[in-house]
């Protein structure tokens, strides 16, 4: 039952979720007694992956692959599952993994469960931990076809180095014209230096901000921290930030190890989608804000006031370290 990854990257390099994806693949290889495969599309180097774990990697360079497309993507994954013969094809939970999972199941006949947060409970029968109810409660899933397709919600394994000897094969996958009739013809991204899926910090404003000149302070305390900035869908609707940012259920899921939401007041599609974070914190003058419901921590007060204090406070503390 050997084992194939999706290992993602952008703009050539790996995503953080890459290497997740390699620590939790080899952890059920090892129990399995098999490999780690990882395809890759458009990296040059991809000798990192060595040290969490993946044993070989099938190298797709395609000048024609320019911009993420779902269903080229998807086709190579499901060719590289079927060249090694892979029992296991394990995927992310980022937005373009999720726009790909299912493709990937249906190409290959296979079960799919999203959202597994953990290693397998049982390997015969193959059954997973998923999240349900928007991140409420947990579910036992049986797969029961012969292929079995993970997703793997964010930041729920960890990063694990386990070194293993690398080889590299150069992978040609068949590609229909057809395939590229859908074209990106622009990305959006977003200002900060962090990007929000790479992020373990989340720092995001909502309207409580008053308006898109506020957002220094909002940067200022990423900056301090080393998150990533993010927004509420309303901000992005009114065009103070860039659609890049709007995080929640209709926006980009957050599960991140620590999201902070300062004058946003927590509607149940923002709450749901940043839900997996493990630690919530919320700074809002309204105390009946539904956020301080969920937050593990809650500040009730002027963001105006409080997030300046707070910044002084981090630089201070991290001058002594």
């Amino acid at each position: 039952m050997s084992i194939l990854i999706y290992a993602e990257s952008a703009e050539g390099k790996f995503k953080k979720v890459a290497y997740e994806l390699a620590s939790y693949a080899k952890k059920i290889a090892e129990s399995l007694g098999t490999s780690v495969t990882a395809v890759t599309i458009n990296v040059a180097d991809v000798s990192e992956l060595g040290k969490y774990g993946v044993d070989k990697v099938l190298k797709v360079n395609n000048e024609a692959v320019t911009g993420f497309s779902a269903k080229v993507y998807s086709d190579i994954i499901k060719q590289a599952a079927l060249k090694e013969g892979a029992k296991v094809v394990v995927l992310s939970s980022t937005t373009d993994s999720m726009y790909l999972s299912g493709l990937v199941a249906v190409g290959l006949n296979a079960g799919f469960a999203s959202n597994v947060v953990g290693l397998p409970e049982s390997t015969s029968p193959f059954q997973v931990k998923r999240t349900a109810f928007s991140n409420k409660a947990f579910n036992i899933t049986e797969i029961t076809t012969d292929v079995k397709v993970i997703g793997l919600a964010k930041n729920s394994y960890g990063i694990v180095e386990n070194t293993s000897s690398l080889t590299q094969e150069d992978f040609i996958p068949s590609m229909d014209a057809a395939d590229f009739n859908v074209k990106v013809t622009a990305t959006e991204k977003s200002s900060g230096k962090v990007s929000i899926a790479d992020a373990d910090v989340v720092v995001s404003g909502g309207r409580g901000l008053k308006g898109p000149e506020n957002w220094g302070m909002i940067e200022e305390l990423a900056s301090v921290l080393g998150a990533a900035t993010a927004c509420s869908k309303p901000v992005s609707d009114l065009g103070w930030r860039p659609h890049g940012e709007h995080v929640g259920q209709t926006g980009k899921p957050v599960a991140t190890n620590l999201y902070i939401a300062i004058g946003v007041s927590g509607a149940i599609q923002h709450i749901a989608g940043v839900n997996s974070s493990k630690v919530k914190v919320v700074i809002n003058s309204d105390p009946e804000a539904p956020f301080f419901k969920v937050a593990d921590y809650g500040v009730v007060g002027d963001a105006f006031e409080v997030v300046p204090q707070l910044i002084e406070k981090l630089k201070a503390f991290k001058a002594q370290q």
